[in-house]
């Protein structure tokens, strides 16, 4: 259930009153979702120029106090229809389809030259549902974000709608931005949204109703608070943000339901807006590594010797040297079990190689994977962040 103090119910919570939320100050890694409405005009179908302005103007804040930012964003059908003049309505597929090919050239140029404007480099991230639940590519996408990250670039992730099909029919960008989230370990989650937060019953629909300033726990209650409405070019609704909270509190991040329609929206949060948290029972690493250890059947066996023992318990990653052996056919991504010569099984973890790949580069050297394989793969044969050790071994 929700929090219960008054201070936590009240509609009215003033920017002052939750300013300085432990939560926010404390996320490194922050993950953005941008909805079409708050994007696009609705009766013109022209981008909103001036609100983005003011977001990029805060993630340009946020970037300089050395935090890493992810925008997850829709708006390509919104603004793809308008260019081809499609009448008003909902679209087929295919009209869909065509729409997105044509609004994602739009989308991505307002990006790159809001960023470029606050020296800051956008990156565009197509993706699909599927990208982030297929291991192997989960992995692909996850990596290519890290590298972004690293290199100081703002990722800009967009549902690849040319090619997607339950996307677009089903508007899942809340829970696609949860999903992202989760694969890159962020610390919290906003959605910006028409509304701010959740309320006890719609906020239109003729009875009293009472925003919830904090959700420690998605019960049956707070899932009937949920309401189905959603607009033309917001076709999500209430029902799958709170699918996104699911997602984001299993991976350890936090998330907030806040208001888009002020400009400046992420100084508002961090000002303490009106909005909802759903706060997360864990840190994304231990999330992470229980869903390593007990949702996924392991596809292989890497036998491995003492002293990689020693060094996995230190926190350590596995590096090819350490390997003596592996078993079972598997792919890059791919879960196998981690165990020593004696047979004990040490943990469970994530291979970057493929059986065929990493059974030529065991025992040897990182540096001399590159030449051994012909490519340039990563220095560790599952690294420590990809990885759950049973309790035994200093883990939990």
């Amino acid at each position: 259930m929700p929090e219960t103090s008054t201070s936590e119910q009240t509609t009215t919570t003033s920017p002052g009153e939750n300013a300085g939320r432990p939560e926010w100050a404390a996320a490194q890694r922050i993950v953005v979702k941008i909805g079409s409405a708050l994007l696009v005009d609705r009766a013109t179908g022209i981008l909103k120029k001036d609100w983005l302005a003011s977001l990029m103007q805060d993630v340009a804040v946020l970037a300089r106090m050395g935090k890493q930012i992810v925008l997850v964003s829709s708006g390509a059908i919104a603004l793809g229809r308008h260019t081809l003049k499609l009448p008003a309505g909902p679209l087929d597929l295919e009209e869909s389809q065509a729409a997105a090919a044509v609004g994602q050239i739009s989308l991505a140029h307002a990006y790159q030259e809001f960023a470029r404007g606050h020296g800051l480099i956008a990156a565009q991230v197509l993706v699909t549902l599927g990208d982030t639940e297929e291991r192997r590519r989960y992995l692909n996408a996850r990596h290519t974000i890290d590298r972004l990250l690293v290199m100081r670039a703002l990722p800009v992730v967009n549902e690849n709608d040319t090619v997607a099909t339950t996307e677009i029919r089903y508007g899942d960008n809340d829970r696609l931005s949860a999903r992202v989230a989760s694969m890159i370990s962020a610390d919290c989650l906003v959605l910006l949204s028409d509304i701010d937060g959740l309320y006890t019953a719609p906020p239109n629909a003729g009875v009293d109703a009472c925003r919830l300033d904090v959700v420690t726990e998605i019960t049956p209650e707070i899932e009937a608070m949920a309401g189905d409405a959603g607009t033309e070019l917001s076709k999500g609704g209430m029902k799958t943000k709170i699918e996104a909270a699911k997602i984001a509190r299993a991976a350890g991040c936090n998330m907030v339901i806040a208001s888009g329609k002020l400009e400046h929206p992420l100084a508002a949060v961090g000002q303490g807006c009106a909005a909802t948290w759903f706060l997360a029972p864990s840190d994304p690493v231990t999330a992470k590594k229980r869903w390593i250890s007990g949702q996924l059947e392991p596809k292989g066996v890497v036998i491995v010797d003492e002293g990689a023992v020693v060094a996995l318990s230190s926190g350590k990653s596995l590096l090819p040297a350490g390997v003596k052996a592996i078993t079972g056919t598997f792919d890059r991504g791919d879960v196998v079990v981690i165990r020593t010569q004696a047979g004990l099984d040490v943990g469970r973890g994530l291979i970057a190689y493929a059986s065929a790949d990493a059974q030529r580069i065991i025992g040897k050297k990182s540096r001399d994977a590159a030449e051994i394989l012909g490519f340039e793969g990563r220095p560790e044969l599952i690294h420590r962040d990809d990885m759950a050790l049973n309790r035994a071994h200093g883990v939990a």
